[in-house]
């Protein structure tokens, strides 16, 4: 599976006007190899390059790994003296020439720590964004990926519904948090999930990335859970409101706004269809319900192994959606020191439409 991919890359790399690419641990790598590396202090970096076989440097102690790449690859590895380690990054861009080249770098992955021995390695070379070309090596999903992805949206949305039972008003955020996260590990969720689950009630679910607090669950509070799970290095990211007992009569109305925004914005989703028009569907809704400016972020962004990656559904992307992009749709409205309230799915273009991985229940639900 991985063998195409590098071809991808290579073929990506040979229109791109980049030399070669420079990658260190993260989503690319994974994909691009199938071998998973840790960011630590330690540099590890695989660089890509048109008529040569991939060069990686790490440390002594991951060499093992080598053998697990499933196509041929040059190897540098270093010792424990950090003074050492330049040389090896020096070696590996000798043997493939690239001092004085274009070598692209994922800006949002790539650290000081990795850039400073590539840049030692490669003194003259000239280091521009290839995050363009990196992300078109994940941004259409195949059949393989999308199975997986609902895989994820699965587990996720099960450990949601195990936990709803235990939710009382009197419980903390943090509680109810840590009990996701319990039946999330126990319905199949790999360790390293895509992130913290987002626990907030009352006035915290007024903050779209409210981290979970010690404030205890209350009767009228709106329940926002932003959650997802990890299954075979692919994530879900799912969004649901709920109500703490009785809330008032303006959050049920603005529930219903929120979840006929998702529903506009799922039904925007075609291919051949710009990001744009995905988000202003959704808009659309909330700002002809008088709630446009408490709208505070785009509609959504790409999920596959990263819980945000391309595309991105704003107003301003004009980027076409394709068959096997996948995405949230994820509108909400947030009534600062009140309420908030989000709906999130994740979707995927098909070749004739859009399909929701995720179908748990969008109305409102009572707990407590």
């Amino acid at each position: 599976m991985t063998q195409p991919r590098l071809d991808k890359l290579i073929a990506s790399l040979q229109t791109s006007g980049l030399s070669a690419v420079a990658i260190n641990p993260g989503p690319t790598l994974t994909h691009l190899t199938g071998v998973g590396f840790h960011l630590m202090e330690r540099p590890v970096v695989l660089f890509v390059a048109p008529g040569h076989d991939p060069v990686l440097v790490l440390p002594e102690l991951e060499f093992p790994k080598v053998e697990l790449f499933p196509y041929k690859i040059q190897a540098f590895a270093y010792g424990e003296n950090p003074s050492e380690w330049d040389d090896a990054f020096r070696k590996a861009a000798q043997a493939i020439g690239l001092d004085g080249k274009r070598i692209g770098v994922e800006p949002r992955q790539m650290r000081l720590l990795e850039f400073r021995h590539v840049k030692a390695g490669a003194p003259e070379a000239d280091y521009p964004d290839a995050t363009d070309v990196l992300a078109g090596l994940r941004l259409r999903k195949d059949q393989a990926e999308v199975d997986t992805m609902r895989k994820a949206v699965k587990i996720a949305q099960d450990a949601l519904e195990t936990t709803l039972p235990l939710i009382k008003i009197g419980m903390t955020e943090k509680e109810a948090s840590a009990e996701l996260v319990m039946q999330l590990l126990r319905h199949g969720s790999e360790p390293e999930m895509p992130f913290s689950p987002i626990v907030s009630a009352g006035p915290n679910s007024a903050n779209p990335h409210a981290s979970p607090t010690k404030r205890k669950l209350q009767a009228g509070d709106m329940l926002v859970v932003d959650w997802g799970a990890t299954y075979d290095g692919y994530i879900s990211d799912l969004t649901r409101t709920f109500a703490v007992g009785e809330v008032d009569a303006e959050f049920q109305k603005i529930h219903k706004i929120v979840q006929e925004s998702n529903a506009a914005g799922r039904a925007a989703a075609k291919p051949g269809v710009p990001c744009a028009n995905v988000d202003n569907a959704a808009r659309d809704v909330i700002e002809k319900a008088g709630y446009g400016k408490y709208f505070t972020h785009r509609t959504g962004h790409g999920i596959g192994m990263e819980a945000h990656e391309a595309p991105y559904m704003r107003g301003d992307n004009m980027k076409l959606l394709e068959p096997g992009m996948a995405f949230t749709v994820e509108p909400g409205i947030y009534l600062t020191g009140r309420n908030g309230v989000r709906i999130e799915d994740n979707m995927v273009i098909t070749e004739d439409g859009a399909v929701s991985l995720s179908d748990m229940p969008r109305e409102i639900r009572v707990v407590g």
